[in-house]
């Protein structure tokens, strides 16, 4: 085993502190709890030192240093308070505001703009420039999701060093010299990489900014809540921000509920990062949804009562159960429900004597060397440690053939994984074809019975990503419409066949999960955590 790093002591603020040897002063500034304030420093990207902001006094040093690229040494002592180091900070926000347009009511960072927080805790001068300001390219759009504005750029380069060191595809350069620099693209360039989204995460100011995002709601209104991307198997832990102005000012606030997904850190998973893929992949949360109970007569669909579409379920389970003949009936249920509404689904048919349920993965897509994976399905792994069989080719063939009477389909719109002519035959060759889900599809439309349930954002519950981490998922927004959970629609028609599910909820469902899964044992809600626990039987598969 290597050696364990060498520790050093200083003292910041008075209060002594113990560190790695190799750390930086910024970041022992922040383990004392005396945090120094930054623009270009970002801990995933290499060490700049050009904004000047992080400046610090040390004794017996013969000027002010910069905490972020000076390295702590035993027995230094820090000031991030004093005198000459307030000045020293007010004096580099007035050189970055010299040229920046006094545009804040129109920006679209502001709220959420370091400059603007700075200069209310660092600067408050009063300004000695009084010629023109420099004026810079504004609005210019680098590519389909990042506008840049270029006299709002106070040139902190973490976009120049997020695309050469992390995506490693180079668009961004610092072009001229002085105070007529400017970011830009190299030419024939233009910024279309898989993340191309974080450089408006990392950007401390209003110079990047996200078209999709761009003037649809102030950030003062958004609420936040922590979340799991659902696009693919890697699970990227998130916070979805939706519009709570359509709470109070729903005559103002138009467009849907969730406003834009950004990456939350997890060391294990996804660092500071998530795919533009992930990233604007969040629009069926609230577009084209199911949004009522739905049954077929005469050749149509019509909108039904939930007691009416269960009812129809409840029957044919019923009458199939009476004749013994539930090895006539097929669940095929989807990787992207939670592991909740897994368990207490596999509980419920198990329950009722129906033997012949699946899962189904969506079809593969693009995936890369960074965090994108090739599977689309955000809980494979947690169906898997169930003991739940893959594939649902073998089921729809037998429903084309005739040799099942019902069938019932969760989530997946499978004329996207298989071939369409044989979804449609198989969905005649039932007496009853349900489908349970949450947006409107080709799959849906053949359905004798639609129950409409909730999205990711609408529930409680746990993901298990390709690695074996199981996270947590929250509620963002209530539920769309008149659907329901998935685990409440088992439940519904449980009663009405007099089947009982030993559970009310999705934290009493985990609770059931973890104490009869080996691969759960242990796991809690609350030692979940932030970041998530792996399962029992491994890392990977």
């Amino acid at each position: 085993m290597p050696d364990a790093p060498k520790q050093i002591s200083l003292t910041i603020d008075g209060k002594p502190v113990t560190v790695s040897d190799g750390t930086t002063v910024l970041q022992a500034c922040e383990k004392a709890d005396s945090p120094v304030p930054f623009y270009c420093y970002h801990p995933g990207l290499s060490i700049a030192g050009n904004c000047r902001i992080c400046l610090v006094e040390i004794q017996g040093a013969p000027k002010l240093q910069i905490a972020c690229y000076t390295l702590a040494t035993n027995g230094m002592v820090v000031f991030t308070t004093s005198d000459p180091t307030l000045k020293g900070r007010k004096d580099v926000l007035e050189f970055l505001l010299i040229n920046h347009p006094l545009d804040c009511p129109v920006c679209d960072q502001a709220g959420e703009c370091w400059l603007q927080d700075y200069y209310m805790r660092h600067g408050l001068y009063d300004p000695k420039f009084n010629e023109a300001k420099t004026k810079k390219p504004k609005a210019v759009p680098l590519g389909p999701t990042v506008m840049l504005d270029a006299e709002r750029c106070i040139l902190c380069s973490r976009c120049v060093r997020f695309t050469d060191e992390i995506t490693k595809t180079g668009e961004f350069g610092i072009f001229n010299r002085g105070d007529h620099s400017v970011i830009g693209l190299h030419p024939g360039k233009t910024l279309e990489n898989n993340y191309s989204g974080n450089v408006v995460d990392i950007c401390p100011v209003g110079a990047l900014t996200d078209r999709d995002f761009r003037f649809k709601c102030r950030v003062w209104y958004l609420g936040a809540t922590d979340s799991v991307c659902t696009g693919c198997s890697r699970g990227c832990n998130t916070v979805i921000h939706n519009n709570r102005e359509r709470d109070w000012r729903p005559h103002i606030a138009d467009g849907g509920r969730v406003m834009r997904l950004k990456p939350r850190f997890n060391a294990d998973v996804n660092k500071w990062w998530m795919c533009d893929e992930g990233r604007y992949g969040y629009k069926f949360i609230d577009e084209n949804r199911l949004a009522a109970v739905q049954v077929r007569e005469s050749g149509a669909q019509r909108a039904a009562t939930w007691e009416e579409g269960l009812g129809r379920v409840a029957n044919a389970l019923a009458a199939l159960r009476q004749a013994k003949q539930l090895d006539r009936a097929g669940v095929i249920l989807s990787s992207h429900l939670t592991n909740e509404d897994l368990f207490a689904a596999q509980t419920f048919f198990k329950k009722l004597g129906l033997t012949n349920v699946v899962f189904q993965r969506p079809k593969p897509g693009k995936s890369d060397q960074l965090l994108l994976q090739a599977d689309k399905s955000p809980n494979a792994r947690g169906a898997q440690a169930l003991g739940i069989a893959e594939g649902a080719q073998a089921l729809l063939a037998r429903a084309a053939k005739k040799e099942l009477k019902l069938l019932w389909v969760f989530t997946q719109d499978l004329t996207q994984v298989f071939d369409a002519a044989l979804v449609r035959q198989a969905a005649a060759g039932v007496e009853l074809f349900i489908f349970q889900g949450t947006n409107a599809n080709p799959t849906a439309d053949m359905a004798h019975v639609v129950l409409p349930s909730t999205v990711c954002a609408e529930k409680e519950g746990t993901l298990t990503n390709f690695q074996g981490r199981v996270q947590r998922i929250q509620a963002a927004v209530l539920p769309a419409g008149d659907s329901r959970a998935d685990i409440a629609i088992c439940q519904l028609i449980g009663e009405l066949l007099q089947v009982e599910l030993p559970f009310a909820d999705a934290a009493s469902t985990f609770a059931q999960l973890a104490a009869g899964v080996p691969a759960f044992t242990g796991m809690t809600y609350a030692n979940l955590g932030q970041s998530g626990a792996l399962l029992r039987n491994g890392t990977s598969h």
